[in-house]
């Protein structure tokens, strides 16, 4: 044992002997009776001197002992009687104090029973007769897990009829509160129970919640679009009923409505307001997209709202944010940012293709001047890449070699749908041998003179090495899904583009503007090519204007349609694991096909996944369809459908994302079955609320 230790033990204070009052008169009491020992012992003395005096004497003591014993039987009940009377007096003090207590307060056993209350307490329960029932009985909300353990106290808050209390408990032992003429073989208790009404003190603070300003701004997603599909004669026309839908809208909650652009609205309205607009999960967006009067594309809003905030600056620049999220999301939907939590209405139809590319060109020259100032580049997709990812790699490989900067590509998996691509760069004498390079490399790299470009995912925990992300500050992030409120936070230059089909897409217009001459070798663009070729399904899939112009691009640098097509023809096994996928899909609530495919033997489950998700919208009948696989402890979902259901807004709901449709999402620690049913939890549940 330690000194310290020691000390401690020597220290502790021993538990004081327990000195009964009853006990201390009686030894009062009874001093006569002791003092005839020494009386009995002085007379045998005097015996043996005088017989006769002894005898004189002895009579003398028989006397004092009577005379005592009487005095003793008589005034013993008297005193006892005066002590419980006093001690009766103090109790009823006591208890007319307890009674007068302005707290609410009662007694109860350890089994809930109310042993005594004072009016007030009674007066809460409206009964001074609860019988036998237990506080549990009478307040619904208290458990017997709520009462304290010994020489404990619990507090918590419930609400009774039409109040709200705090509730503290406190374990009393008996044993420590009865008189000191009052004995007890074993250790028993008591609960001590105090309402404290914060009735009043809640309607203030929820009164002064209420009246807090949200700031919100709404845009109009595609105002330039819906407006060159109308009749210039009733153009006017549209503006204005899109104007009258908002002011109107918004007067329902009382709200200062501002129009501070041609397309963008500024508002200001009361807290207590919101929970009104989240109940309708913001209807204003579905009013204006049903706004026809010959309107080609429908128009949709995005709408940013900051809630929350210390200030009304704060405020304005939280919503900001939302709004920021919204667009980069698709548009079409709402987003509220109370403090760190997020929350999304809306995002359930298609984007709309923007055909102009202004802000290609804009975001092309602010990279082309990123890259300018430093020495070297280094370029990162996804975690597992696909083709779409390491086409986008390429593309920014080939733009900073044009720079004259020195590039490199991190991939920590060749996984078999990209393995053909790297088979065209791995061992030519026309590339570096440093080309690929893994995380390792990669840190052993990256300085505050290196621009880190991130293609194809926003998410840091998505990346190949997240830690590349705090070893530079030059980030770039140019991805093609929807934007999540866990993106990358500290690029200085970010191109999220939902409407684009592909991040090869994005990144062969940004060729076209930053280089004026762009040179692809052939090998490259049949990569850019493959990128697009795969994310849109063979051109299926979310494909726009500007996805074909981008691929007359690479055809025109050299992408040769059948050369592609031959990288990417099937083995005849892993046709088979296809068609073995297929067949063990099923039909959930008749539109949506959902899937297993097992890992083991699979080269590449989550491509193989994602393509078997391709294959069933083929299906007649399916709306969206769901395959998932397990690789290591990590269940992967991919979600595909074609434009009836936005996958985005299910798989956000399992903690992934993407766009409206193709999406994925990975579930940590979980058997594919236990997936599978998460899956079909959350299409039940959406389905009932009317999200999908």
């Amino acid at each position: 044992m330690s000194t310290e230790q020691e000390t401690a033990v020597s220290k502790k204070p021993e538990k004081p002997k327990k000195i009964l009052l009853k006990s201390q008169i009686e030894r009062y009491l009874r001093i006569p009776f002791f003092l005839l020992i020494p009386l009995v012992i002085f007379n045998g003395f005097i015996y043996a001197a005088k017989v006769e005096t002894g005898i004189v004497f002895t009579i003398c003591l028989i006397a004092y002992a009577l005379i005592v014993a009487f005095v003793y039987v008589h005034n013993k009940p008297n005193i006892m009687t005066n002590l419980i009377s006093f001690a009766f007096e103090q109790g009823q003090v006591q208890k007319e104090l307890l009674k007068d207590l302005a707290i609410p307060y009662a007694l109860i056993d350890l089994d809930g029973r109310i042993l005594w209350a004072n009016p007030l307490f009674y007066g809460i329960i409206g009964t001074e007769k609860p019988g036998k029932k237990s506080v549990t009985q009478l307040f619904p909300e208290i458990t017997r897990e709520l009462f304290p353990e010994k020489n404990n106290m619990t507090e918590f808050g419930m609400r009774y009829q039409d109040g709200y209390y705090r509730v503290e408990m406190r374990r009393v032992v008996v044993h420590d509160i009865l008189p000191d003429e009052v004995e007890v073989e074993k250790e028993d208790g008591l609960i001590a129970m105090y309402l404290f009404d914060e009735t009043e003190l809640r309607q203030y603070i929820q009164e002064n919640k209420d009246q807090k300003l949200v700031s919100g701004l709404i845009y109009i997603d595609n105002y330039e679009e819906a407006l060159d599909g109308v009749e210039e004669v009733r153009r006017p026309l549209l503006t204005a009923l899109v104007d009258r839908k908002v002011n109107k809208y918004m007067q329902n909650i009382d709200a200062i409505v501002k129009k501070l652009e041609k397309d963008k609205y500024l508002v200001v309205f009361q807290q207590k307001y919101l929970q009104q607009l989240q109940s309708t999960k913001f209807a204003l967006l579905d009013e204006v997209r049903s706004i026809n009067i010959g309107n080609e594309i429908a128009v949709t809003l995005s709408i940013g709202l900051g809630v929350n905030a210390p200030s009304y600056i704060q405020a304005y620049d939280a919503s900001r944010v939302a709004i920021d999220l919204a667009l980069g999301r698709g548009g079409d939907q709402a987003v509220v940012k109370d403090g760190e939590q997020i929350y999304y209405y809306g995002g359930k139809s298609q984007g709309v293709e923007k055909n102009t590319r202004v802000k290609a060109r804009v975001k092309a020259h602010a990279l082309r001047e990123v890259l300018e100032t430093k020495d070297q580049v280094v370029i990162m997709g996804h975690k597992m890449p696909d083709v779409d990812s390491l086409g986008a790699a390429i593309g920014i490989y080939r733009l900073a070699a044009a720079m004259n900067r020195k590039a490199h590509i991190v991939i920590n998996e060749v996984t078999v749908s990209i393995r053909p691509v790297m088979n065209n760069f791995i061992g030519n004498n026309m590339y570096p041998e440093d080309l690929f390079i893994d995380s390792e490399q990669a840190m052993n790299l990256v300085d505050q003179n290196t621009a880190l470009v991130i293609v194809d995912v926003n998410r840091p925990s998505y990346t190949e090495c997240e830690e590349l992300l705090n070893m530079t500050k030059s980030v770039v992030v140019i991805d093609h899904h929807r934007a999540m409120s866990d993106s990358i936070q500290n690029a200085i230059l970010s191109y999220i583009e939902p409407y684009a089909s592909s991040a090869c897409e994005m990144v062969a217009e940004i060729l076209q503007y930053i280089i004026d001459k762009p040179k692809l070798r052939p090998i490259e663009a049949d990569a850019m090519y493959s990128g697009i070729l795969v994310d849109t399904d063979t051109f299926v899939t979310k494909t726009g204007v500007r996805t074909f112009e981008a691929a007359s691009f690479l055809k025109r640098s050299g992408a040769d349609v059948t050369r592609v097509r031959k990288m990417f023809r099937t083995e005849m096994d892993v046709y088979k694991q296809k068609v073995a996928g297929v067949e063990n899909a099923e039909i959930f609530l008749e539109d949506y096909a959902i899937g297993t495919l097992p890992s083991e033997g699979v080269d590449s489950p989550t491509v193989l996944a994602a393509q078997i998700a391709n294959e069933l919208l083929d299906i007649d009948g399916v709306k969206a369809s769901f395959m998932l696989t397990k690789v290591n402890d990590t269940v992967y979902i991919s979600a595909r459908s074609i434009d009836e259901v936005n996958v985005q807004v299910i798989m956000e709901r399992m903690g992934g994302g993407g766009h409206a449709t193709v999406a994925g999402a990975q579930l940590q620690g979980c058997t594919l079955d236990e997936g599978k049913q998460q899956l079909q939890e959350v299409l039940e549940k959406m389905t009932v609320e009317g999200d999908i």
